[in-house]
């Protein structure tokens, strides 16, 4: 008996960053508003394109107004969140998308809902995202130590994939039972748990400011320069603005594609989207024996590959119910298990190489640099459907996709790689003009 005890005591499988209670809350709050944003992800699009009766383009509007806040001000962010202590942004951000988000049901119950207030909405959300995401990555690298960064990104990887699995079928049945816009309640609700939740976070020395007193426009430099000086995070950031630009033209349109090109109801496509689900899951399993056996960069190069194979396959859907089904449902597998082993090592090398000072609004910069291209991407996939159709988008981001690696194998250490490089110190420029025109 003693010894089926022991088996069973939580220090047994309790292990690494799950003994971290700091770790754990934050995974909990992630966790829970991973579960709320797929909610979101269906029901949105489909409140403007089922109860608005939305055009394509108006859906990519939509899409380009959700990320337009990235560009806009994503490079004071990282002023603001190496400036404050991290853990009330994040709170504040949580609260500040709980209370955007309730806006949708309380319209749709008054009768005034309309794509302004989608707009809106989106926008707001997208302005929490773009503060509260590189506030919690910081702070998550602060508590849990560079030494932890592949676990503690595994472990939420695993957290995202089980979002993933589960959160479409209940966003599916949801929309079904209850309408889009009320389901979307459930992702508010989602956001207020988890600022509740990061409340009991106890403080600790590495809250404190990084920076303070400098001129913001030059910390908005340092970070720019950061990124510049370092090969590996000046091509990641070109590349991967390529690729949100392909990856929000098929966001874009790939709700409309599934509900009115294949004839799917947000109950089916709920269900289809819990295989993306497996496909994150598998992909938090298998990254570190990919690493191992491949190389980090090389499996990253692949992974960037792969998610460009999926688009061709997505778009590639027709048929009868079932075999469109089977062929829709294979591509959110493969993009989703393509797109997790890369953003697991992505996140992992770009907090190993930021010497901590930095951190903030290095992170912030490449989310800025990354993600400043996804409205022109939305725009452009809800141009192209209008015009060509809702399957063109999602086949010319494939294409784009596999374009795109032999020039990143070429232009990036990443095909070389194989293992992790060590934090790199930067010093600051005199001026940015300076440092780009070098």
């Amino acid at each position: 008996m003693n010894t089926l005890l022991s088996r069973l005591h939580p220090r047994r499988w309790l292990t690494g960053l799950w003994r971290n209670p700091d770790f754990v809350k934050l995974w909990g709050s992630l966790t829970i508003t991973h579960f709320g944003g797929q909610v979101t992800f269906l029901a949105l699009p489909l409140t403007a394109a089922l109860m608005l009766d939305a055009t394509p383009f108006e859906v990519g509007v939509l899409t380009a107004l959700e990320a337009l806040p990235y560009p806009l001000f994503g490079l004071f962010a990282g002023v603001l969140v190496d400036r404050a202590r991290k853990l009330p942004v994040i709170i504040w951000a949580d609260i500040g998308r709980g209370l955007a988000l309730l806006a949708v049901p309380i319209c749709a119950w008054l009768g005034v809902l309309s794509m302004p207030v989608l707009y809106v909405v989106g926008f707001l959300v997208g302005l929490g995202s773009v503060i509260g995401w590189p506030a919690y990555q910081v702070f998550m690298t602060e508590r849990v130590g560079r030494t932890n960064l592949v676990e503690a990104n595994a472990k939420i990887g695993i957290s995202d994939s089980a979002s993933q699995l589960v959160g479409p079928g209940l966003a599916g049945a949801l929309i079904h039972w209850l309408t889009a816009p009320i389901a979307i309640l459930l992702d508010a609700c989602s956001f207020m748990v988890s600022a509740w939740m990061l409340r009991g976070i106890p403080p600790a020395p590495t809250d404190a400011p990084k920076v303070s007193g400098e001129s913001v426009w030059r910390e908005i430099g340092e970070g720019l320069a950061a990124v510049w000086r370092n090969r590996t995070l000046r091509a990641l950031a070109w590349s991967l603005a390529a690729w949100q630009l392909f990856r929000h033209a098929y966001v874009a349109v790939v709700i409309l594609f599934a509900a009115r090109e294949l004839g799917f109801s947000a109950g089916h496509v709920g269900v289809l989207f819990m295989l993306a689900g497996v496909g994150s899951l598998t992909a938090a399993g298998a990254v570190t024996p990919l690493n191992a056996r491949f190389g980090f960069g090389p499996t990253m190069l692949a992974a960037l590959g792969g998610t460009g194979v999926a688009w061709i396959v997505l778009g590639a859907a027709s048929g009868g119910h079932v075999v469109a089904s089977v062929i829709f449902g294979l591509g959110l597998f493969l993009l989703d298990f393509a797109a997790m082993t890369f953003f697991i090592n992505y996140l992992t090398l770009r907090q190993t190489v930021t010497p901590d000072r930095l951190l903030g609004r290095v992170t912030a910069t490449m989310i800025c640099l990354t993600v400043a291209t996804a409205p022109l991407g939305g725009l452009a996939g809800g141009w192209i459907a209008e015009h060509w159709g809702l399957r063109a988008p999602i086949l010319l981001a494939g294409v784009g996709a596999l374009l795109m690696i032999p020039i990143v194998a070429w232009t990036s250490p990443l095909a070389r790689m194989m293992a992790l490089p060590g934090p790199q110190e930067v010093s600051a420029p005199d001026s940015v003009a300076e440092e780009m025109s070098g």
